[in-house]
């Protein structure tokens, strides 16, 4: 295995054990998420499209309470401590629903699958912001360079193989128990994710050489508990310009996935009422979009950002996103939303998430954790929330192309905020390597 991933990544001998572990991490988490998915999506759709609408809400207010409350557990606990323990967390929601799904049938509803789309939307958001994070705290900018993008082929086989898994299951094991099999993933994450600590210890940065308020600071010991106050993760990105920079990145990430996810609603259910049919259909799309990713972290993603920098590889997604639009307004397809729904997801997911993470591996591990977290989960949801109710009077106003009408001149600005973050994280490299000249 080792050869393969030194010609495709530049991964050194030594690297290896570390960076396959972290693909098989980041593999059980998106399985764990992937094999349940696609009943999220039919379950809330059962009350209608604008309820959706509504659920998104729910997700931003559950999401702003969750915050704190592992802001806490980040200050308080080392680090693998309360990664285990959310994921043990969500373990055991799944095992809650389960029990309701076996023992009360009749109690389920369409409330209870409006709980269900809530909580899982909740659960993967954290769920892949936690990983990241660990990924961001374990290997340096010059590492994350060469090996994200391997990293998250990961990821993308486990967002193949849930789908996968899940169709090949359910006739002989039912719906109710796929949420064992997803919880038996996040277990063996939970062990994928100890094995990357043990391999790969956490760099030790000096404060002089961090980008954004904790340059001033001291910064959490490797071993040690990383501490500060619940609310650390918001007031941390207040105080940085960089940060802000970053949230404002994810913002129009999370306007334009759910522009393109409520067309989707809307496309498929034209096509049906019927709950099966639509899952089917969602799995399709799913499918198709991770073998697009999959296909560009292969053939693409390896070397891009080695190649062409972090600036222009964030620049990738709105610049796709531009063409994206304009070919939807013009064709107006359910043929040409899947081919863009694919090309979207396979550039977020496939190029740009490994390129934005390496943005947060020059900024303290109070901000790795917290302020990531805040920035993927609640800063994310303020945007799907506040966009979930725009697509709908913009829609209404004009279809297709008064959606583009608004998207493509957003996704300019994009494109300038894209660059922008990635002079900024070249400038803190160079401050970074004044001490280490000082030292020398």
């Amino acid at each position: 295995m080792a050869h393969p991933l030194q010609s495709f990544a530049n991964v050194r001998r030594e690297e290896v054990p570390s960076v396959v572990a972290a693909g098989l991490f980041f593999f059980c988490v998106l399985t764990a998420l992937m094999v349940i998915r696609p009943a999220r999506d039919a379950l809330g759709m059962q009350a209608g499209i604008e309820q959706v609408r509504w659920l998104f809400q729910g997700t931003l207010v559950v999401t702003l309470l969750v915050n704190p409350v592992f802001g806490f557990l980040v200050g308080r606990f080392r680090r693998m401590a309360f990664i285990s323990a959310t994921y043990l967390f969500f373990a055991a929601s799944l095992l809650v629903f389960q029990s309701i799904l076996v023992m009360a049938p009749q109690a389920i509803g369409v409330r209870t699958g409006q709980v269900f789309y809530v909580w899982f939307s909740v659960f993967n958001l954290f769920s892949t912001a936690l990983f990241w994070a660990l990924m961001a705290d374990r290997f340096t900018l010059e590492q994350s360079k060469r090996f994200f993008a391997v990293i998250a082929v990961g990821g993308t086989l486990g967002a193949i193989f849930g789908p996968w898994l899940a169709g090949g299951l359910v006739e002989s094991i039912g719906t109710p128990n796929l949420l064992l099999v997803s919880a038996g993933f996040l277990v063996l994450a939970i062990g994928f994710a100890g094995t990357v600590a043990r391999l790969q210890p956490a760099p030790a940065v000096a404060p002089e050489a961090l980008v954004g308020p904790a340059a001033q600071a001291t910064d959490a010991a490797p071993g040690a508990a990383i501490g500060g106050s619940a609310w650390g993760g918001l007031h941390a990105v207040l105080r940085s310009r960089y940060l802000l920079g970053i949230s404002a990145f994810a913002l129009i990430v999370a306007v334009m996935a759910t522009f393109l996810y409520f067309t989707q609603l809307q496309m498929v259910a034209d096509l049906g009422e019927d709950v099966d049919a639509q899952t089917a259909m969602f799995a399709n799309i799913n499918f198709f979009t991770q073998v697009a990713t999959l296909a560009t972290q292969l053939l693409v993603t390896g070397h891009l950002m080695k190649r062409i920098g972090v600036p222009f590889t964030l620049a990738l997604l709105p610049i796709t996103t531009v063409l994206g639009f304009v070919g939807l307004a013009v064709l107006g397809s359910f043929a040409a939303l899947v081919i863009f729904q694919a090309a979207f997801n396979a550039v977020q997911r496939g190029i740009m998430r490994p390129a934005r993470e390496t943005l947060f591996t020059i900024v303290s591990r109070e901000e790795k954790y917290k302020s990531k977290a805040f920035i993927d989960t609640a800063v994310y949801r303020a945007g799907d929330s506040v966009t979930a109710w725009l697509e709908g009077g913009i829609s209404r106003l004009g279809g297709l192309i008064a959606l583009a009408s608004f998207a493509v001149p957003l996704a300019v600005v994009w494109l300038g905020l894209a660059f922008w973050l990635g002079r900024e994280q070249e400038r803190g490299v160079e401050r970074q390597a004044v001490p280490e000249m000082a030292r020398t």
